[in-house]
């Protein structure tokens, strides 16, 4: 679980406890339903990371868009509140650039999100490749937390950091690759594949 998890959980609970005390004890029930909420919605489970020359998908959630852009490809990924919201790296290699951007909250499944909302885009280098993706705050997310800097080395789905309730990652990578994702497809962070080097 992340930490972050636990912090919400224990402030929860004790504003619980204090309504409760003031109150009548269930009153205070709304608030411990939540803090149970928040150490589900922050978990952080193990994934099985493939082998061999793949792209991994960078996050939990739903491929809503697919599409070809400056001969390269954008692939989108929509991650509902009820996702895992670790967010980890598809390729193995050194962190190029790390650049934070303020922005809008529209809903993280409009196309529009992918320009106009709060985002964070990391650019990774590696074996020949260069693949560039971005954590987008969503209509409810609030708070993108990345944990790497520019010279970081990473294995291939190693966690990155995550974005707080819903939310959306954007993938942009070249032609060296052979996309197997497919729109509407469900994909895992580290562990679903997304493309293979040709």
């Amino acid at each position: 679980m992340v930490l972050t998890g636990l912090y919400y959980a224990l402030a929860l609970s004790a504003v619980g406890i204090a309504v409760a005390y003031f109150t009548h004890s269930y009153f205070g029930l709304p608030f411990y339903a939540l803090a149970i909420f928040c150490l589900w919605f922050f978990r952080d489970p193990d994934r099985a990371i493939p082998s061999g020359p793949v792209m991994v998908s960078p996050a939990d959630g739903k491929v809503v868009l697919i599409r070809p852009e400056g001969g390269k490809t954008r692939l989108a990924i929509f991650l509902n509140v009820f996702d895992v919201h670790v967010n980890r790296t598809p390729i193995a290699g050194v962190v190029k650039t790390v650049e934070y951007r303020p922005g809008k909250f529209l809903v993280a499944s409009k196309d529009e999100a992918s320009t106009q909302n709060e985002q964070n885009t990391l650019t990774i280098e590696g074996e020949g490749t260069t693949v560039t993706f971005s954590q987008i705050a969503g209509l409810i997310a609030r708070r993108i937390i990345c944990n790497v800097k520019p010279g970081d080395r990473l294995a291939m789905g190693d966690r990155i950091g995550l974005i707080q309730f819903g939310s959306r990652v954007d993938l942009v990578f070249g032609p060296e690759w052979t996309l197997e994702a497919r729109e509407g497809q469900r994909v895992s962070a580290g562990s679903s594949v997304i493309a293979r080097r040709k």
